[in-house]
């Protein structure tokens, strides 16, 4: 019985762990800080990290190491889906575009149509904005969703929003699928989707999407800050660095844009 019970504990430290890192910042914890954080010695923590570490639910980073959410976490269910972990690949790229905007970088994955996100970094001395990894999003409302959605058919979109719904998060976020639409159809002429604080108020984020292999979409990188005149001005210019980290990490995947209309 002591066995079982022990083996049922381990598991809840294990799934505790996982919520931690996840929920964590973009830089990761490292042992001491999970340790502490769960309530348990270094080297049990470190025991459990190991295992989430060998099979793909937690990545190490160094120097360090610091601990961060893997690609397992969001192939869950979906063995179908390619194991390249865009995330690492995207790393150089997104760390550029924070460097060159001043604004939060994200990554996301084309999930059946929705963004789930799985790397960010923040730009030095910006706001940082600690949105959760790993978990599929609602695509009506983030540049980076609607980047993703312009790169289907209107009638794809339209399957996955009756699906999803278009759930107002502020005042300005998109109701009907007229309203998306018309955004979409700009999207697609631009090649970048603009979050005009569709999903936080004072928040705004410009995203395009990627390619792989295939010529399918990929997913989408997207910069997100506070909204400011001086910033609203120069969205297109931080348009056109998105656009341009976005086709160079296409290249580097190795991919191809195929857009259904």
């Amino acid at each position: 019985m002591s066995n079982s019970s022990d083996r049922v504990a381990g598991v809840a430290r294990a799934l505790n762990l996982i919520e931690v890192i996840t929920l964590g910042p973009a830089e990761g914890y490292s042992l001491t800080e999970l340790s502490k954080s769960i309530g348990i010695s270094k080297s049990s923590t470190l025991a459990l990290l190991r295992t989430l570490v060998d099979g793909g639910y937690v990545r190490t980073r160094d120097p360090g190491p610091r601990y961060l959410p893997g690609m397992a976490l969001v192939r869950l269910g979906d063995q179908s889906r390619a194991t390249q972990p865009i995330d690492e690949i995207a790393q150089g790229f997104i760390h550029q575009l924070a460097q060159e905007t001043g604004m939060t970088i994200r990554v996301a994955i084309n999930d059946g149509g929705r963004p789930v996100f799985v790397s960010r970094v923040d730009a030095p001395g910006s706001i940082r904005f600690h949105t959760m990894l790993g978990v599929r999003e609602s695509p009506h409302v983030s540049s980076a969703g609607k980047a993703i959605l312009a790169q289907l058919s209107d009638e794809e979109i339209g399957a996955i929003i009756e699906e999803t719904g278009l759930t107002a998060r502020t005042r300005h976020s998109h109701t009907s699928m007229a309203s998306l639409m018309r955004d979409i159809n700009q999207i697609r002429e631009r090649k970048y989707a603009i979050d005009d604080e569709e999903d936080v108020e004072g928040v705004f984020c410009i995203g395009a999407a990627f390619f792989d292999h295939t010529g399918t979409c990929g997913g989408a990188i997207s910069a997100t800050g506070i909204k400011t005149p001086a910033r609203q001005k120069k969205i297109p210019f931080y348009g056109g660095l998105v656009v341009k980290h976005a086709e160079a990490l296409t290249r580097e995947l190795r991919g191809n844009p195929s857009i259904r209309k």
